[in-house]
Parts: C-alpha cells; sequence; structure tokens
C-alpha cells in the first residue's frame, strides 16, 4: 500500500509543486491550505506523514503540531521560510520529527521523508505493542494501528480502546470500565462510556468493516472477533 502524505501548505503554487513530485514518487497526496482544514483532515483521517507549513492562517502552525500531537504520533516534518535557530529549536521541541527551511532541493525532502517512514515502521516492529489481530497498540508512542494504517485516537479513547484490548475477551460492565479510564473520582453518568465506544466503532468497526467491540446487552462491551 502506497504511503499517504498530507502537505499543509497555504502557498497553492508550492502546495500543488509539492503534490506532483511525491505522486510522482509513488505517494498518495492530500492537501490543507490552513491550520484549521488540516486539524479536521487529520482527526478525521489516517496519514503516514505530514509535510507542516508554520506560517498558515487560522491556526498556524506550530499551534496545528501541539495539538496534533496530543492524539498522534505521525512523523511531522516542518517547512517554512523561517531560518531562525529558536523556531527550529521550538518546533522540535513541539514533536517535529525534522525541520526544513525554504527554499530546499526535493531531493533532500524525498530523503527526510524516507528517513521519517523508516523510523515509524521501526518504532511500530519494536516497540511495545498490544496485540488483537490487524489490531495494534503502541504503548511507548501511545499511537494505534489497524493493519499498519494509523488510527488517529483522543487521549480517552486511546485509554478506553486500551482497557478493552488488555482485557479482551472478558466482558466489561459500565461501571468498571468508567472507574478504570475516568478514575473513581469521576461523578459523571455512565453514559459516557457508550459515547465514547461509539467513537471507536466509528474509526474502527465502521471505517474497516470488522467487528470488534460488542455489546453485551444489559451489562457492557466486550473486545473479540465476530
Amino acid at each position: 500500500m502506497n504511503k499517504t502524505i498530507l502537505i499543509v501548505e497555504d502557498e497553492k503554487n508550492i502546495s500543488r509543486f509539492l503534490e506532483l513530485e511525491l505522486t510522482h514518487e509513488g505517494y498518495e497526496v492530500d492537501k490543507a491550505y490552513d491550520g484549521k482544514e488540516a486539524l479536521e483532515k487529520l482527526e478525521a483521517s489516517s496519514y503516514d506523514l505530514v509535510v507542516l507549513d508554520i506560517m498558515l492562517p487560522k491556526i498556524n502552525g506550530m499551534t496545528v503540531l501541539i495539538r496534533l500531537r496530543k492524539f498522534s504520533s505521525i512523523p511531522v516534518i516542518m517547512l517554512t521560510a523561517k531560518d531562525d535557530t529558536m523556531d527550529k529549536v521550538m518546533g522540535l521541541d513541539s514533536g517535529a520529527d525534522d525541520y526544513l527551511t525554504k527554499p530546499f532541493e526535493i531531493e533532500e525532502l524525498f530523503a527526510r521523508i524516507r528517513v521519517c517512514l523508516k523510523h515509524k515502521k521501526v518504532d511500530i516492529e519494536d516497540s511495545n505493542l498490544l496485540e488483537f489481530g490487524k489490531l495494534k497498540i503502541n504503548n511507548n508512542m501511545m499511537s494505534v494501528y489497524y493493519n499498519d494504517n494509523e488510527i488517529n485516537l483522543t487521549k480517552k479513547e486511546y485509554e478506553l480502546l486500551k482497557f478493552l484490548l488488555e482485557n479482551k475477551k472478558i466482558v466489561l460492565s459500565r461501571d468498571i470500565i468508567l472507574n478504570k479510564v475516568w478514575g473513581y473520582d469521576y461523578f459523571g453518568d455512565t453514559n459516557i462510556v457508550d459515547v465514547y465506544i461509539r467513537y471507536l466503532r466509528s474509526k474502527i468497526d465502521e471505517k474497516y468493516n470488522i467487528k470488534l467491540i460488542h455489546t453485551v446487552r444489559g451489562v457492557g462491551y466486550i473486545l473479540k472477533n465476530e
């Protein structure tokens, strides 16, 4: 399967140039022209890597990166006209995997993309994993994959799925899930469990046309093969 790259760049001529070059190299490409659109796409879809400009309309690239790191470990290459050392430090400290300053040679970008994707593959293969069939959770990176495609989850969605996977093939009541995932001091309604189960099903079961998260009527939920 070809790797999918999201280009986040508001200069449309640069975005189009990168799209053509990356497509020619065999990558699948999607584009966003501002930070708000980028976050919406990153929350809704799975990508293998992001090429992210800093100077963006609506939400700047640094803020996009910080918000992205709350729910995904996808590799990010920062792309910007800024050549200030502090910008580079801030980007890397915020979770960027690499940093490339405009103007740049396209072959250098290709090389950096290959390195980032190689590191991602090593992380998937070698890190501490929880697995259930094609579903994998990387505990070290707080990332989730189905058939090696990354699934973007919020922190609470991740914690819920991790708890289900740690107790696979065991029926878990809503009260147990609420206590273990939300905490004993959580005073909310157990309906919150149902809401987050729906979120997980939409991102895993429905998206990949599988049935992993099952309802046990009157009790709770269980993670098992259909």
